[in-house]
């Protein structure tokens, strides 16, 4: 992977969903909406919650997503010991995609909080 992958993984993403959110507004605020409502601090706070979406996301194979929810958990102060214990969990739960899809995971989380 050359660095600032996921960067520019976040970048290619940007106008096609723009095109979308312009072609289907209504679907895209809500979608926008509900985001923001999972997310937020409540009993998990909002750095416990990119964790857990960003095992989701290595356990969809999604550099999109993986991308999004490294640098949320980055910009939510999260550690790097504490991601590379959710990747344990994930590659616990998924077993050899966990291995492939949870260094990039750890990739992405190293370039949004380095950078």
């Amino acid at each position: 992977m050359e660095p600032e992958h996921f960067h520019h993984v976040q970048e290619d993403l940007r106008e096609p969903y723009d095109a979308l959110r312009r072609a289907i507004p209504g679907v895209m605020s809500a979608y926008s909406a509900l985001s923001a409502a999972a997310m937020a601090d409540g009993a998990l706070p909002a750095k416990t919650k990119e964790l857990i979406a960003l095992a989701v996301a290595i356990t969809r194979e999604c550099d999109g997503c993986v991308a999004a929810h490294a640098r949320g958990a980055a910009r939510r102060g999260a550690s790097t010991e504490e991601v590379t214990e959710m990747i344990g969990v994930a590659i616990s739960m998924n077993g050899g995609p966990g291995t492939v899809w949870g260094p990039r995971a750890l990739a992405a989380f190293q370039e949004f909080f380095g950078g």
